[in-house]
């Protein structure tokens, strides 16, 4: 059973989906852009059979307050500490967390400021590696360089529908197993009055991502938390370099790459959930 909730952080509602026995590991699911907890609704039952499952909407994201950008500060910084603060609300000591997309750099965060409260990661298109960074980063970056009204538009491109469909359906190997529910979902918040303007801020902030490579890399090599991936082997937004990056800082490490894309749990929530539990089961001996 998967249960809605919310709770008040900082005088914001966040909204979560939790299910499974919370006397079970805790892992805590982190959604990328554009968008939100709903893309684990078919993992989510699957990993209930071992976990205690925790997936957030970030604030500007799903079901969660929307300030304005004047009201909240939209940096990934701010976004890991709401989670934070919402991971010690639940009172949750230790977890593994899965990251996809923007969900890396917040729990990347998390690790850096938590290490010893970080029992693993899945990694599914995440990079902590500039060589990740694919061709729609080009607009990120003339952003970096450069943000006047020329770029800004040009970034604006990335929250029409036709790029989140794009995300969706770009490289997917099971056409017909990719429910229109997930890029319409994602659109419906972008369009929101007032989220490209979010979607802008975290786009330009996204830059001091980057300089937290080195930092990321270092807790990675440190810390050295098991790591799976679980990566769509044709998404066009992280590369491949991407993903090998990780075997140079990790030992406990399985990498599968995936018939798919970007969104690859569209088409393969069952399969990652087994590489889930069969990785971290052995592990821990759940």
């Amino acid at each position: 059973m998967v249960m809605y909730k919310r709770i008040n952080i900082d005088g914001l509602s966040i909204f979560f989906r939790e299910a499974g026995n919370p006397s079970n590991p805790t892992i805590i699911l982190l959604h990328g852009f554009p968008s939100s907890s709903h893309m684990f609704r078919d993992l989510i039952p699957h990993l209930a059979e071992c976990y205690h499952v925790i997936a957030p909407d970030y604030p500007g994201y799903g079901n969660s307050s929307m300030p304005s950008t004047t009201e909240f500060n939209y940096t990934f910084e701010n976004l890991s500490i709401i989670i934070e603060k919402l991971i010690d609300r639940l009172c949750i000591s230790h977890y593994l967390m899965y990251v996809h997309d923007y969900g890396g750099p917040i729990g990347f965060r998390l690790a850096v400021r938590n290490p010893n409260r970080i029992l693993g990661f899945v990694i599914q298109n995440a990079v902590a590696d500039i060589s990740g960074l694919g061709k729609p980063f080009d607009l990120f970056k003339a952003l970096w360089v450069d943000r006047n009204p020329v770029t800004e538009a040009a970034f604006s491109v990335l929250t029409t529908f036709e790029f989140t469909k794009k995300q969706y359906l770009t490289g997917v190997c099971q056409p017909y197993m990719i429910s229109p529910d997930g890029y319409s979902m994602d659109q419906f918040f972008l369009d929101r009055p007032g989220n490209s303007q979010i979607q802008l801020e975290l786009g330009y902030d996204y830059r001091n991502n980057v300089k937290q490579y080195p930092i990321w890399q270092q807790y990675l090599r440190i810390y050295q938390p098991p790591t799976l991936i679980t990566w769509g082997k044709y998404d066009f937004i992280f590369t491949l370099q991407g993903a090998h990056a990780f075997s140079k800082e990790l030992k406990t490490l399985e990498t599968y790459y995936l018939c798919g894309g970007h969104f690859i749990l569209e088409e393969q929530s069952r399969e990652i959930s087994e590489l889930i539990k069969r990785f971290f089961g052995r592990l821990y001996r759940q």
